[in-house]
């Protein structure tokens, strides 16, 4: 082989270096940027949540008694658990009266013999919404009689 002949077959093995230099600053303001959008979303979501509301108050309301859809009644009472941000003031429970009537008039005596748990939710995040969640965290059954 000639010296020329040797040139042209390191040139054809060898590809060109276009770009390598760009491709990998791109790549690493890639990795970077996604690092640090990483970064951002760990600390800003653990450094600036409250947390759960500290339990103040439980304000028992009497008991109420509904007429169920399928026929027979149903007798319940409910506590509410105030937070500590509300603090002494006094909340009316009329509120929380008539959506336990809302909620339990149209359930059939199955329902209510059987999705207790799922019923006493459903009127848990009614009673908190109706509120607001900065008075009232959460909802005790002290009674509950089917008939």
């Amino acid at each position: 082989m000639t010296a020329s002949t040797k040139e042209r077959a390191t040139e054809a093995e060898a590809p060109p270096a276009k770009g390598g230099k760009k491709k990998m600053m791109i790549i690493l303001l890639v990795v970077l940027l996604a690092a640090g959008g990483a970064a951002y979303f760990f600390l800003s979501s653990s450094g600036s949540s409250k947390g759960a509301p500290t339990p103040g108050a439980v304000i028992p309301l009497d008991a109420v008694a509904v007429n169920l859809a399928g026929g027979g009644y149903l007798k319940v009472g409910v506590a509410l658990q105030l937070t500590a941000e509300a603090g002494a003031e006094k909340l009316d429970g009329s509120k929380a009266k008539d959506l336990i009537i809302a909620t339990f008039s149209g359930a059939a005596p199955a329902d209510v013999s059987g999705a207790r748990d799922a019923l006493k939710e459903s009127l848990q995040k009614k009673i908190i919404k109706a509120y607001g969640a900065t008075k009232v965290m959460g909802i005790y059954y002290t009674d509950y009689v089917t008939q």
